[in-house]
């Protein structure tokens, strides 16, 4: 598997990296199967492993933990702090207190003594930027993480950021974790031109779009109780509507791609991956397994390529920069010369 270096870090990785939210009470609650999809993915290639502090409330960093023994040197970890540990409301966010804690229970969890990459899952509009910048910077120094980054930062918060660094003379962001699908390209717009503009790696999450690409999907009917997307509509936001516009709009779509995936020898989620790592600013794509069944049927896009009628017929169905079911017009930044990687 081809290895792209992140950013201006000098750390080279692969365009897959996996992600682990899935491992633990949220997903896979069987430990040595999750184990299992780890090493599997590290034999296909793939040196990249994402995860979080609050990905099933530690569980999944323990796994990764128990997944990496004897074989911490072969992996680029990443691991996340800010969202809520407990309902202490000093057990989250971005606080000097609580960076110092989150980075030190996850060392324990992931039974390693130095995470490679560190990232703030959110923007804490609570804590000066400053102060994030300036602990983060401490454990470089201290040896305890290798290099830090960010996640769904809008491109001002991007700006303020590498500003704020420079200012303070403190090491800065060196790469961004977006949300990045065909339904969802709005960071074609800004985010991506801005990270290259400052030489950031850029790891997106969710191609698939939480399932709506995985190719199970074709109409209202296939929703049942116990598919991902409901469950996860149901826990965080309060309940799935089938017959909603925007779903059956991402289903009129889906109806679209499956002959356009089928015709370039690949399934939907092939496609829909495959398709994320066309960008020119995109480093490496998050993909989260939860079976082995799954890994295995992602590996193969890895190393495709789409021909360019199959990019222009997806920029025909959901357009550059655009968000499904929104409409509005498309700046220079997301002409084709801007979002495809070079050939």
């Amino acid at each position: 598997m081809e290895k792209r270096v992140l950013g201006a870090t000098g750390m080279s990785v692969s365009p897959f990296c996996l992600g682990t939210m899935m491992f633990g009470s949220i997903g896979n609650t069987d430990h040595d199967d999750c184990v299992r999809i780890v090493h599997r993915a590290i034999d296909a290639g793939i040196n990249f492993i994402d995860t979080a502090d609050v990905y099933s409330r530690g569980e999944s960093e323990e796994i990764v933990g128990k997944a990496l023994k004897g074989r911490r040197d072969d992996v680029i970890l990443a691991t996340k702090f800010f969202n809520p540990m407990s309902e202490d409301p000093n057990h989250r966010g971005g606080s000097r207190r609580w960076i110092l804690r989150a980075v030190e229970d996850s060392l324990r969890r992931l039974g390693t003594d130095y995470i490679d990459l560190y990232q703030i899952h959110r923007y804490d509009v609570t804590t000066d930027i400053e102060e994030v910048l300036f602990t983060l910077t401490e454990l470089v120094r201290q040896g305890k993480i290798r290099t830090f980054g960010s996640s769904m930062f809008g491109p001002d918060r991007i700006v303020e950021a590498q500003w704020a660094a420079e200012k303070m003379g403190l090491l800065r962001f060196r790469c961004e974790q977006p949300w990045y699908s065909i339904f969802s390209r709005e960071i074609e717009r800004f985010v991506l031109p801005t990270c290259q503009r400052y030489g950031m790696g850029v790891i997106t999450w969710s191609p698939l779009d939480g399932g709506f690409l995985s190719g199970r999907y074709r109409g209202p009917k296939d929703f049942d109780e116990n598919s991902r997307i409901v469950k996860f509509a149901t826990r965080f936001r309060g309940g799935f509507d089938p017959e909603e516009e925007t779903v059956r709009r991402k289903l009129a779509i889906v109806g679209e791609l499956h002959p356009l995936a089928e015709a370039a020898g690949l399934t939907l989620a092939q496609l829909a991956v495959a398709f994320t790592l066309e960008h020119p600013g995109v480093t490496s794509s998050i993909v989260g397994p939860r079976t082995m069944e799954q890994l295995e049927g992602l590996l193969p896009a890895a190393s495709a390529r789409l021909p360019e009628e199959v990019l222009d017929t997806i920029d025909a169905l959901a357009p550059p920069g655009s968000l499904v079911n929104v409409s509005f017009d498309v700046p220079s930044s997301t002409t084709k010369a801007f979002i495809r990687r070079a050939r």
